[in-house]
């Protein structure tokens, strides 16, 4: 007798039409930022600086388009968790569209903030008279009409907003430190630090902002049962660290990067890449790299590490 599979109605099969049409469940850490405000104020500006910090933008989509795209992100093996998108005054016959989105963005459980960058009438005036462009509202009337009604019609954006940042008086790089600020935090931490290690023989970095030369410490190649490794195994790596002076050199070099990471990030500045060179960039580059990254990240930076001639092994390329 053949056996007879028994279902449970509580533990829908995949054909289960209501479990093909559930709504999808968001990732944990999905977040939505809406970017809004005044024409002029920087709204493209803070939507270039949250791509930077590492969200997905979308500029001037229109809110009703925004809860498939959501759905879309939050389902199962999309690698996107955080979303940006920019709504303005050309889109303003889908603002009564944003309530919706709001309710669902609520009944999905995923996280959303919305960003207002709003600036004087004056300053607003300045810049389009600066630029030599018409308002999107102005329609053949004065700038000032334009401005005071985008004001009137983003005013219920503007107390609804959770960050709103008023850039008259700002430069594009203070107005980013300031979007950093709000998202991030401030300080050395939302500096990303990328350090890689070369070999001098095979030429000098041009894409580094600091290069440390390494080639003064002992060097591994000419101890024969450490020749074959690199400075990735940990007998090079202590053989490399055991130095007095790379000890001193560590550190000293440790506090001058926080220095100027610490005035990187008032300047604007998020990404610094050092360049640790040694002859071959096999042995003491890399295991300093390593080094120095460890102690970097125990500051509180993000720190990546790369080794840039590790696919090289020439017979004789560390002498």
């Amino acid at each position: 007798m053949a056996a007879t599979a028994q279902h449970n109605p509580t533990d829908p099969s995949p054909q289960d039409p209501a479990t093909s049409q559930s709504a999808p469940q968001p990732a944990q850490d999905f977040e939505v930022l809406l970017i809004t405000g005044m024409s002029g104020a920087g709204r493209s500006r803070a939507a270039d600086a949250v791509e930077d910090i590492g969200w997905y933008v979308v500029d001037n989509l229109p809110p009703n388009m925004l809860v498939p795209l959501v759905d879309m992100m939050t389902s199962s093996g999309s690698k996107v968790h955080k979303l940006a998108t920019v709504v303005d005054v050309r889109t303003r016959g889908y603002f009564d569209d944003l309530a919706e989105v709001f309710n669902h963005l609520d009944d999905l459980g995923v996280k959303y903030r919305i960003l207002f960058l709003d600036a004087s009438d004056s300053e607003l005036i300045k810049r389009y008279e600066s630029v030599r462009r018409p308002h999107p509202l102005q329609r053949g009337r004065r700038l000032i009409d334009g401005i005071k009604e985008e004001r009137e019609l983003l005013s219920g954006l503007r107390d609804r907003a959770d960050v709103v940042i008023d850039t008259t008086g700002m430069s594009v790089h203070q107005l980013s430190t300031k979007l950093y600020d709000s998202l991030l935090g401030s300080g050395p931490s939302t500096v990303t630090v990328h350090i890689f290690s070369f070999g001098f023989k095979y030429g000098i970095p041009l894409d580094a902002d600091f290069v440390a030369d390494v080639r003064f410490l002992p060097n591994p190649y000419w101890v024969p049962a450490l020749r074959e490794m690199t400075g990735l195994d940990k007998p090079v790596s202590d053989y490399v660290l055991q130095s007095e002076d790379a000890q001193k050199f560590l550190a000293s070099y440790t506090d001058a990067i926080m220095t100027a990471i610490e005035g990187y990030a008032r300047e604007d500045k998020h990404y610094v890449t050092i360049a640790v060179g040694c002859t071959g960039g096999q042995h003491r580059s890399v295991a300093m790299s390593e080094e120095l990254a460890r102690r970097l990240r125990a500051n509180g930076l993000t720190v990546s590490v790369s080794a840039r001639e590790l696919g090289r092994r020439d017979k004789h390329q560390d002498k």
